[in-house]
């Protein structure tokens, strides 16, 4: 019975909910406007992409504005299009860090 539930959860990712996540990793302000739209903030795939792009995103600008991020920077795009087509395909993404503090601050 586990199972089956655990084929249904993966065959609950639609295209759209793929589409979505990659769109979110590309364009990390785009994760805003998906968390703000009721129908795709309660869709658990499109959330934790969103949610975990955001954070990136915050990251990677607040490192470039303190001087650091000259290398980081460019370096988190290009991560985050790896990621961006990692969620594509519809595969879970972990970020190393970021993963587990969105999941202790339950946002994810």
């Amino acid at each position: 019975m586990a199972e089956e539930e655990a084929v249904v959860k993966e065959g609950d990712i639609t295209q759209d909910d793929k589409l979505w996540a990659l769109l979110s990793w590309l364009f990390w302000p785009i994760a805003i406007i998906v968390l703000l739209l009721e129908d795709k903030k309660n869709r658990p795939f499109i959330k934790t992409n969103a949610v975990q792009s955001l954070v990136l995103g915050g990251v990677a600008w607040a490192t470039s504005i303190i001087g650091i991020g000259v290398c980081l920077g460019p370096l988190a795009f290009i991560y985050a299009i790896f990621l961006g087509i990692k969620a594509y395909g519809g595969n879970e993404v972990t970020v190393p860090v970021i993963t587990d503090f969105c999941k202790k601050q339950g946002w994810i």
